[in-house]
């Protein structure tokens, strides 16, 4: 019986390999926790092998935090149509589902990267945050270089707060992710809400907000639950 031979890679190819077994590793440990010799066993190469395609663990985690950004920036895009909280309904969602998939990886990458981090690595991370910031001031119809300073604070702080809130999940899961997920798309819509009732620019943004949403839409949905709230005696 013939046997095929193993067929040999090029090196854009075994990079790419090496990248994707990497990001994988990293996504269920900590980075810090993950070792060269863990990731050339999963690749089905030898140790020295790995050195001639990254110098060492910082280059390789450093590729496949590049690829983890690319990706999670990836899901903020969303098309400019329906209403807005649904739209952002639809964005928390594609980002928990990169946090579910991504755990442990997502951890140490939001709290800083391996203790071998770099500014390189930080820089990666703000450029997500600022994908998400651009993506939000364009589905508000608003220009990515004059926000006014509230809106900016508003956005800013939202896009913090899905940050901490997927980190808390990850930590034991103890709040089932489709409510967290619609309970983010509230927390925006009170966050200009309250930002709102101190500035007239930022009113008029939530009246744009506002003035497509239909009855049972997401906004809608979070005056209901509030009006539904138990009377104390």
């Amino acid at each position: 019986m013939a046997t095929g031979a193993r067929r040999r890679m090029g090196v854009e190819e075994r990079r790419e390999q090496l990248i994707a077994v990497a990001l994988g590793l990293f996504s269920h440990r900590s980075p810090d926790d993950v070792s060269i010799d863990e990731i050339a066993e999963a690749a089905g190469i030898s140790r020295p092998l790995v050195y001639h395609y990254f110098p060492g663990k910082q280059q390789l985690y450093e590729a496949a935090l590049r690829r983890a950004a690319d990706e999670l920036t990836a899901r903020f895009v969303e098309p400019h149509e329906g209403p807005l909280g649904a739209r952002l309904l639809r964005v928390m969602e594609r980002f928990f589902d990169f946090v579910d998939e991504h755990g442990p990886g997502f951890s140490a990458l939001m709290r800083g990267g391996p203790a071998i981090g770099s500014s390189r690595t930080g820089a990666m991370i703000d450029g997500v945050r600022q994908a998400a910031y651009t993506q939000i001031l364009a589905h508000l119809d608003v220009d990515a270089q004059a926000p006014t300073p509230r809106l900016e604070l508003v956005v800013r702080s939202w896009i913090s707060l899905a940050e901490t809130t997927a980190l808390l999940w990850l930590d034991g899961r103890r709040v089932p992710r489709a409510e967290l997920e619609r309970q983010l798309v509230h927390d925006f819509a009170a966050l200009a809400a309250v930002s709102a009732a101190y500035d007239e620019g930022m009113a008029q943004v939530v009246r744009r907000m506002l003035a497509d949403e239909p009855a049972d839409g997401m906004f809608a949905d979070l005056v209901g639950r509030l009006l539904e709230l138990p009377q104390t005696a």
